[in-house]
């Protein structure tokens, strides 16, 4: 069975990155897929290698790590690179991911929007669609997410379209929740409650389609692509049209039973014992920041650029901060004590200087609190942005086809026996 067979579905482990968690391969007959796959997560993971460090990293035998490389190239998914000269000993030759071995498409169905991309096989986008709207209506929504589809494909020309292993969809788990929110009609998005996106997006492509809860996904290409190659336990934040998040628990994306972990935006806000109904989304999501700049008759899009950093907006912008800043702080307070965080990454559909203020902020509320029994986590800014989403669904299928399949079949940390 090789690498590239979508039969099995698999789990998102990054333990690779730390010397004390490396992910091991073995060196059973009947491994062969377990074992390409762990080559190509060591080099995803850690960058173009020498086969030498993919065996030191896998603990493969050299054997073994070289009919798995030389067969990965055959199959046009690793590549030799130029030979490595000058350092002690032979030349090396560093064995790299071939960007054109595998293509994927990421789809964002958002509360707002609706984002595809195309991302090659080293996360590398190659071309984009973006459609916006007031609010989700799969009436309309499914013909213009099937005419972007096509639009991307021809994008990708025939050649790399061939290569297209998946699909992965980010979206909201209750699309239809949240009506009074957005201003939509109810018979909108209560047709959401007997809509399959998975099967429907499937029909349309004739792909296999993994899907994640959007900040779920975004969590996923946090992990895959930024600050989760330094840290192993962190709450990520995402703050886009409502603030969500995801879980990342011993390098591993954490979905929790029902796919719903990390959920902050439904914690309740501190001090609402008499407004239980108020949740942190109500304080800190970007469509409070919308609506106070349309009730000041300014456009409800400057709450996601750089206009509301301006001299006109900023009395506003800041009003929200005030707010929202304390809010977050709270709910961060209440994870660190459940969790015991590395890290909480913070993220959004925001201007990346706006990203930075929050932060400030948030850290002087948490300099006020009593940190006594707590371990406090490092607050990071995260490194994705406005594309989180997409690119986390676009990720899913890379997984789902070529990452390790369980950490249970991984060797223990001691030296292999070749």
């Amino acid at each position: 069975m090789s690498a590239t067979d979508p039969r099995k579905p698999t789990t998102m482990d990054t333990s690779a990155r730390s010397p004390l968690k490396r992910t091991v391969g073995s060196n059973q007959v009947g491994m062969r897929q377990f074992n390409e796959r762990i080559v190509l997560q060591a080099i995803r993971l850690h960058g173009p290698l020498p086969k030498a460090d993919v065996g030191r990293l896998t603990r493969l035998s050299m054997q073994t790590v070289s009919m798995i490389v030389d067969r990965l190239i055959d199959d046009g998914l690793l590549v030799k690179q130029a030979r490595v000269r000058g350092r002690i000993g032979q030349p090396s030759v560093p064995i790299a991911l071939r960007p054109e071995g595998a293509y994927t498409i990421g789809v964002k169905v958002g509360r707002r929007s609706l984002d595809l991309l195309a991302m090659d096989f080293v996360g590398r986008v190659c071309c984009r669609e973006v459609l916006d709207y007031a609010y989700p209506d799969p009436r309309t929504l499914f013909p213009a997410l099937e005419n972007k589809l096509a639009r991307v494909n021809d994008a990708l020309g025939a050649a790399r379209k061939r290569n297209v292993v998946g699909v992965g969809v980010a979206a909201p788990l209750w699309l239809g929740g949240w009506r009074e929110f957005l201003g939509a009609p109810r018979d909108a998005l209560d047709a959401w409650n007997d809509i399959d996106i998975r099967a429907r997006i499937a029909s349309m492509t004739g792909l296999p389609v993994e899907f994640a809860k959007d900040t779920t996904a975004a969590c996923a290409a946090e992990l895959v692509m930024g600050q989760g190659r330094g840290i192993h336990n962190f709450l990520y934040l995402f703050v886009g049209t409502f603030i969500g998040g995801g879980l990342v628990i011993d390098g591993r994306l954490h979905g929790g039973p029902h796919d719903n972990a990390g959920a902050v935006g439904s914690i309740p806000l501190a001090g609402r014992a008499r407004d239980p109904a108020r949740q942190l989304l109500h304080a800190a999501s970007g469509f409070v920041l919308e609506q106070l700049f349309a009730d000041a008759s300014a456009p409800p899009a400057a709450a996601h650029d750089h206009r509301a950093l301006s001299a006109d907006l900023w009395r506003l912008t800041e009003q929200w901060l005030d707010t929202a800043c304390p809010a977050i702080a709270n709910a961060l307070t209440n994870a660190a004590a459940l969790l015991d965080l590395e890290a909480v990454v913070i993220d959004g559909e925001l201007d990346r200087q706006l990203v930075r203020e929050m932060i400030r902020r948030i850290e002087r509320v948490l300099d006020r609190f009593e940190w006594e029994g707590i371990v406090r986590p490092q607050l990071l800014e995260g490194t994705i942005g406005a594309d989180a989403r997409a690119m986390g669904g676009a990720i899913l299928p890379l997984y789902a086809h070529f990452a390790p399949m369980h950490e249970l079949f991984l060797k223990p940390a001691v030296e292999a026996e070749y």
